[in-house]
């Protein structure tokens, strides 16, 4: 005698729950499996990645191993001498395909247990109905799908029975005994190979369960899968279809098949239908599975694993034979033309229905949070409804229909370009209901409490006076107390004392009661008392909004699904880009990329770190792509706001004066007239229409939208790892401004060409300005951009990508172009103390080249500011110490000079006052077997130091000028330090500071500096043997170098080029720089060698100096003749001393007549004005 079966014993809500996660968690596995597959024995070749193939996979030697082992399967002879060279291999076999193995072991235990509970559950005879008990319907059907996808799954893994042989094979070979579980799973593996015959077979006796639960969906499925028409003729999604019911809770007894997958319901009616094929001549369940197959014509599996559902379901009925089914192919040949033909039109009308559905649901809830308690629900069913058509959109266009079809499908139809805007709202809404979780929280613990509770409470009562019911069943009785318990202990309080909420308690309760009360002979019958069983699915549904809320965000919009349609992933994206009008919503597609963990599993936990690595890279490559998106508009924007600030710049008023200027000609040329005037800056912002957009509107409406997506959320996570979009842009946006500044010096080393200072100086604050006006889009600190990326330009290279600065730049090209020109083209370029400028004196003699380079254009006082403003001070010092480094090497060669003719310098010193025994010791001196004689070369050498030391004094009177605009009380402080610290230690610093802050020094400190530096090296040199050894002290080189320099003056005369320009207050030859060099480097000399006497030798000097000078006079007439410049060298003592902090004019007239340079500069400014 069989006992009465005890449905509490039974298990059956947990059974339910524990076998549907293990069966996604089978899906997943077999899903891994299947793509990475082994061995194919129609292809004959390996299939597996690289990266996870084992190693004897690989050997060719045994490919007839697997032949052998595919062709004999499941029954192998284990003792077959094909197979004994995997004895050889069998540890390694067995540890790289166990988990192959175990997976079709597990596989075949959880078949087992879903057979078994479906058993129970006709053995019950359990009632279902999805709008009753809820839960249990849809776990039962959902397990029904999951099973039947998962036995499809595995039929379609090709290798599937190479590897159970092979593994098989080693373990008996390693154990001496073949595996427990193989006998049954090689069963399992041969039943299988037609899935839905032995499936078919297996549900005749389910189907009394099966087609009740599929006939209760007839109540929710026809509304759920409406066209996009009578959406919005029935108002679906709108809150403003009825604005007095806008405070009201929807008025729904079905609230939690509101947002059930429609995906899931096509899925269940399909599969069960499929399983269940004699019941298709009931009316109801024929509508359903019509509806459901013209749908669409693609299924989803698991995952991008898909069935061409139609195909797949007649090539099954085709092979039941005995069945007559030739109605039934006839009739879904006829759904699949239908499918194909009209589906894609419905589903893109009803995306562009949901774009405007979901895009009012948004702004609603934004302006009026409050209302996401009482019209919560609406969220939930725009997102399940927007996802399943995502789903939709996806598997179909990555699974094209085949081509024998006679339906042409418009890709119009599946190529979404403002699906992004769909994406954008889903995510908006969840980030709605996330923001305001409190809110939604205060309003559903007040509803359970208040009106749940209250509710639940009588409908309790009602069964306890229910005289049709003997007594209520103490388990039952119990349930329902704890339920009514619970909710109504609930309060307010709870929620602002920040109380962690846990319901899961209550639905599993809940769960278990469906489990008690639908199965027949049940003490208390759920049909009997429906609405107890549509108010507890009503209790249940808000405490998941109490307590559960980002599960059911996940369980009604993740989008995860995009992890496993990369491609497509990729072409929207690119796609958006390419559309300014959804550029606003790419922000989105990193945001998707968060939702990649969600396809996961715990029972699959070796693709976690694939899936995660992949939404990484995809989020970094997103936010890479959109950060260059706006730069590249930026870009343009700066370009056009240049080239507007270029045509303000003061040289193209040039055109418009002269224009002016022929006006009031009476002679004028007519045909000259007749060419059209140049546009004048200004008229591009003159505008007739306002619906024209120049190509300035386009670009700022393009960078609104950008930046409102790179504004639109603080952090963005992606697998443990947090994504900050303004940063990506900051990023990108200073390297892209780094580039800009040195790519607008326009600087090219081959034709030595670069941009005026003062042109580079304005585009930077143009584009400067463009920057600043971003904070206008995005919330940036652009300053820390400025901070960032301005400072570089001071220095030699920049941190980004160690590349030449603008620093580097101008200074290779003011020391290495400009200057070398000064030097070589002499008198062609002259340093003018009165232009403050480099000159550029157009002679007869210039070559094109040089008259190309307009020196003036280039380095005078107003470019060098610009430079200055550019560089700061830091690159200004790079530009003091590198010349500073040429003026040193010139004093190194102007040693060896010295050191070449030290004994007639060293007579030449102490006979300075003996004229003939002078001028034959300077006959002496000049005669040398060098092309240039050493007297030539010493002057030269000097004349170099004093152009450059020069363009160092213009340099740093334009950095004082920059600094006292910019930064006047500090620089007021600096200016006092300097002049009053007494002359200690602490002077040098002191110095070093006034010359960084611009301000002139009696002595450069890098002057000095730098001469010690060289010091230092060729002492280095010496002592290692590599360089001339100097006996002589560093001391008294200096001393005679001062006197080579002094007695080789005078032939300065002799040169044509001497002559003193009165216009240019210089000489041509820019022997006038002289006496910044002789001051400079004899201050900066004595001080380094010497006991601190540099205003003895400085008078030695002048001594030296002005009797030779003197001497000139007293020459005969054709040496006269010969030194025709005499008063032009007779000025450049006096400036010798007028430069000089050591000597002033009362030393020079003791030594020089002052009448003499009275005279001097009579003649000079005489012949000048004759000149012009």
């Amino acid at each position: 005698m069989s006992r009465a079966m005890v449905p509490s014993q039974q298990k059956l809500a947990e059974k339910l729950t524990i076998l549907n996660d293990r069966g996604r968690g089978m899906l997943t596995r077999i899903y891994n499996i299947k793509k990475m597959s082994i061995y194919s024995p129609n292809k004959k070749k390996m299939l597996t990645k690289t990266d996870s193939k084992p190693a004897f996979l690989s050997d060719k030697s045994l490919d007839s191993v697997f032949k052998y082992l595919h062709k004999k399967f499941p029954n192998i002879d284990n003792h077959a001498g094909a197979l004994q060279v995997i004895n050889n291999i069998k540890q390694d076999v067995v540890k790289s395909l166990s988990l192959y193995y175990f997976t079709f072991v597990d596989i075949m235990d959880f078949k087992d247990h879903v057979v078994d509970l479906l058993t129970t559950i006709d053995a019950c005879q359990v009632h279902m109905d999805v709008t009753l008990n809820y839960d249990l319907t849809v776990n039962y059907l959902n397990l029904i799908s999951t099973y039947v996808s998962l036995m499809i799954l595995m039929s379609r893994v090709e290798d599937r029975r190479v590897v159970l042989s092979l593994y098989n094979v080693a373990y008996e070979y390693l154990n001496a005994s073949s595996d427990p579980s193989f006998p049954r799973l090689g069963q399992m593996v041969i039943d299988y190979d037609i899935p839905l015959r032995k499936l078919s077979e297996e549900f005749v006796p389910h189907s009394r369960v099966v087609v009740p639960a599929l006939l209760s969906l007839h109540k929710i499925y026809p509304k759920r899968n409406l066209p996009a028409d009578q959406m919005r003729a029935t108002g679906m999604l709108s809150l403003l279809a009825e604005p007095l019911k806008i405070m009201n809770v929807p008025n729904t007894d079905m609230v939690q098949c509101e947002y059930l997958s429609l995906d899931s319901m096509e899925k269940w009616i399909i599969f069960s239908m499929m399983l269940c094929h004699t019941y298709l001549q009931e009316a109801q369940l024929w509508d359903l599975w019509k509806t459901a197959l013209q749908s669409g014509y693609i299924v989803q599996l698991c995952r991008d694993e898909v069935l061409h559902i139609h195909s797949y379901i007649n090539t099954f009925f085709e092979s039941l034979k005995g069945h007559n089914l030739h109605k039934r192919i006839t009739e879904v040949k006829d759904l699949q033309h239908q499918a194909l033909q009209s589906s894609p039109a419905i589903h893109r009308e009803r995306r562009k229905f949901l774009r405007s559905a979901l895009k009012e649901l948004a702004l609603i809830f934004t302006d009026q949070p409050g209302l996401l308690g009482p019209k919560g629900l609406y969220v939930f069913q725009a997102l399940a409804v927007a996802r399943d058509e995502i789903h939709w959109l996806l598997r179909h266009f990555d699974n094209p229909p085949s081509k024998k079809h006679t339906v042409k499908l418009s890709q119009e139809d599946f190529v979404d370009r403002q699906l992004p805007e769909l994406l954008f709202n889903m995510e908006e809404l969840k980030s709605l209901l996330r923001k305001y979780n409190q809110v939604v929280q205060r309003y559903f613990v007040q509803y359970l409490a208040g009106y749940d509770a209250v509710l639940l409470n009588q409908l309790i009562q009602e069964i306890t006076n229910d005289s049709n019911l003997a007594h209520c069943p103490e388990d039952e009785s119990v349930i329902l107390s704890s339920l009514y318990n619970t909710i109504a202990g609930l309060s307010v309080k709870q929620v602002e004392a920040n109380e962690v909420f846990d319901f899961r308690g209550v639905r599993l309760d809940w769960f278990r009661l469906q489990a008690y009360t639908s199965v027949s002979r049940a003490g208390l019958v759920l049909r009997d008392h429906q609405d107890l069983g549509k108010h507890l699915n009503m209790i249940v549904f808000h405490t998941k909004l109490v307590d559960y809320l980002d599960e059911l965000i996940n369980e009604t919009g993740d989008l995860s699904i995009y992890c496993f349609y990369h491609q497509i992933f990729e072409h929207q994206f690119k796609q958006c880009m390419e559309f300014p009008a959804q550029h606003r919503f790419s922000i989105v597609f990193p945001i998707i990329c968060g939702h990649f963990m969600n396809a996961t599993h715990e029972l699959c936990p070796e693709e976690r770190h694939s899936i995660g690595t992949t939404s990484v890279q995809y989020a970094h490559w997103f936010l890479k792509e959109m950060s260059d998106e706006v730069n590249q508009v930026i870009t343009a924007i700066c370009e056009e706001q240049c080239m507007l600030n270029y045509k303000l710049l003061p040289k193209h008023s040039a055109a418009s004066i002269l224009q002016s200027s022929n006006k009031h000609k009476k002679n004028k040329d007519k045909k000259k007239q007749v060419g059209p005037e140049e546009e004048k800056p200004g008229t591009e912002s003159v505008r007739k229409n306002r619906e024209n957009f120049t190509r300035m509107d386009k670009l700022h409406m393009a960078l609104t939208e950008l930046c409102y997506a790179i504004n639109h959320c603080n952090v963005i996570q992606v697998w443990e790892h947090g994504f900050v979009p303004r940063e990506f842009f900051i990023q990108h946006l200073e390297t892209r401004f780094n580039k800009a500044l040195v790519g607008m010096m326009m600087y090219n080393p081959d034709t030595s060409e670069i941009a005026k200072p003062s042109e580079l100086l304005s585009s930077v604050k143009a584009i400067m300005s463009v920057l600043q006006g971003l904070e206008n889009y995005v919330q940036i600190d652009i300053a820390r951009v400025f901070n960032s990326v301005l400072p570089q330009q001071t220095q030699a290279t920049d941190s980004f990508n160690g590349e030449k600065t603008i620093t580097a730049n101008y200074t290779n090209w003011y020391l290495e172009v400009l200057l070398r020109r000064v030097t070589v083209n002499i008198g062609q370029i002259v340093y003018s103390p009165n232009h403050k400028a480099f000159v550029t004196v157009a002679t007869d003699n210039n070559s094109k080249e040089n008259l190309y380079l307009a020196a003036e254009e280039y380095a005078d006082l107003t470019e060098l500011r610009a430079l200055a403003e550019l560089i700061g001070p830091y690159g200004m010092r790079y530009l003091g110490e590198r010349l500073m480094g040429h003026v040193a090497s010139q004093v190194d060669e102007l040693k060896k000079l010295v050191i070449q003719n030290k004994e007639v310098l060293f007579n030449m010193r102490t006979s300075f006052d003996k004229p003939e025994v002078m001028r034959d010791l300077f006959r002496r001196l000049g005669n040398t077997k060098n092309q240039v004689s050493d007297v030539d070369s010493v002057l030269m050498r000097m004349t170099i130091i004093g152009i450059l030391l020069s363009f160092r004094s213009l340099a740093q009177d334009a950095l004082l000028d920059v600094l006292e605009d910019r930064i006047p009380f500090l620089m007021a402080s600096v200016q006092d330090l300097q002049h009053f610290v007494p002359n200690m230690k602490d002077t040098k610093v002191v110095n070093e500071m006034a010359s960084a802050a611009g301000l002139s020094c009696d002595i450069d400190p890098l002057l000095i500096s730098a001469l010690r530096s060289q010091k230092n090296v060729s002492q280095t040199k010496d002592n290692k043997g590599k360089g001339k050894v100097a006996n002589e002290s560093d001391y008294e080189l200096a001393c005679l170098l001062m006197v080579f320099v002094a007695v080789s003056i005078p032939t300065l005369a002799k040169k044509d080029v001497s002559v003193f320009k009165a216009s240019l207050e210089g000489n041509l030859s820019n022997c006038h720089c002289l006496a910044k060099a002789v001051n400079q480097i004899a201050g900066a000399l004595f001080t380094i060698h010497g006991p601190g006497d540099v205003s003895d030798r400085l008078q030695e000097f002048l001594a030296l100096a002005s009797s030779s000078l003197l001497r000139l006079g007293q020459s005969q007439e054709q040496e006269k003749e010969t030194f025709k410049n005499r008063e032009s060298v007779y000025i450049l003592l006096d400036l010798i001393v007028q430069e000089s902090p050591y000597l002033t004019m009362d030393l020079l007239e003791s030594c020089f007549p002052y009448a003499l340079l009275r005279n001097a500069y009579h003649t000079v400014y005489k012949a000048s004005a004759v000149d012009i």
